[in-house]
């Protein structure tokens, strides 16, 4: 019996949100969205495939940048409406050019950056 990406919870849009972690650090690098389909071709290709909600549209992590993630394990979790995908990322995976988009954290009332782009 194979997995069915319609058994998952997703939102009213048709969209569940997806937490991408690196399989070898266990850093979290990015939260995004997926819908059924994105959640197929990320399953069919290894590819990990999101849906974007500004453009409306597919989005291949790396597909532009480079900076690839190939899913090593994919997650679900107790309610089935949200997901955790362990990855080997390839690259930054923050448009921004930082390793997480988590390079921020407030500490006594005030933001430090984390990290920095990398070069």
């Amino acid at each position: 019996m194979g997995f069915d990406p319609q058994s998952l919870r997703y939102d009213a849009n048709g969209l569940i949100p997806v937490i991408a972690q690196d399989q070898a650090t266990g850093d979290v690098l990015m939260v995004a969205w997926m819908n059924a389909e994105a959640v197929a071709r990320t399953l069919e290709t290894g590819r990990v495939t999101y849906w974007s909600r500004s453009r409306q549209a597919f989005w291949v992590k790396g597909e532009t940048s480079g900076h690839v993630q190939h899913l090593v394990d994919f997650r679900v979790d107790c309610d089935r409406d949200c997901l955790l995908l362990m990855v080997r990322q390839q690259g930054p995976a923050c448009h921004t050019n930082r390793r997480s988009c988590f390079y921020t954290a407030v500490r006594d009332g005030a933001e430090v950056e984390l990290l920095k782009p990398e070069a």
